[in-house]
């Protein structure tokens, strides 16, 4: 009888280890390059966001998602990415050590990383097709989810979609959306230090139309 007990013992000793081997895995993956593992400001997800490629010499065009694969969602009439398709990436140049010499420099950090118009033309109709979008292109913004402004990868085609435009757009009026307003005030927040670089990228992953409410901003 002991040396049955003494094997139940251990038999449930090594469940219980492997359980909490199993959860340590889950739960305790090591932070992004970005500093994008916390689950800070997360919406009650951890999940880690993609670090991409980062900044390029040269860029080339990037393979989409297949046509039709991509779906959009709305939120009281405003797009939203569809998550599979266009989960969001980092770039590993930026890191929030690093911020005053990068996206919260003086003279701009944009520019310099921003891939040419020859690269994110083709690539955007690849990503209508993707999308399925038929309306004007240029009424639609080739966007990154996770902006420049705040560290999102330049080109990685995880972190950029066609934007259809806001609710109410006039046609042919060109580019201009409201979720441009929300990355400048997120922006403005991690250079003031008032959102790590972390909760500002998560926020906006997780829906751009409440990430500033999310984070107590507004």
């Amino acid at each position: 009888m002991p040396s049955t007990r003494r094997a139940v013992s251990i038999v449930m000793l090594s469940c219980l280890l492997v359980a909490g081997c199993k959860g340590a895995s889950l739960g305790g993956a090591a932070p992004s390059p970005g500093g994008t593992g916390s689950a800070e400001a997360s919406g009650g997800t951890d999940r880690t966001i993609a670090v991409g490629a980062g900044p390029q010499k040269k860029y080339a065009v990037q393979q989409q998602p297949a046509a039709g694969s991509c779906h959009y969602r709305y939120d009281k009439g405003e797009p939203l990415e569809d998550p599979t398709c266009t989960p969001g990436a980092t770039s590993p140049a930026v890191t929030q050590s690093n911020l005053a010499s990068t996206i919260c420099r003086k003279g701009g950090y944009t520019s310099g990383v921003r891939p040419s118009a020859y690269v994110t033309g083709k690539e955007k109709k690849l990503n209508a097709a993707s999308y399925g979008f038929t309306g004007s292109m240029r009424d639609a913004e080739y966007d990154h989810l996770i902006s420049l402004q705040l560290g999102g990868d330049p080109n990685d085609y995880r972190n950029l979609w066609v934007e259809p435009a806001d609710p109410g757009h006039k046609k042919g009026a060109g580019v201009n959306n409201r979720k441009d307003p929300v990355e400048t005030k997120l922006h403005t927040a991690v250079c003031s230090g008032k959102v790590t670089l972390a909760a500002a990228q998560r926020a906006i992953v997780t829906d751009w139309t409440t990430a500033l409410s999310r984070l107590g901003l507004g």
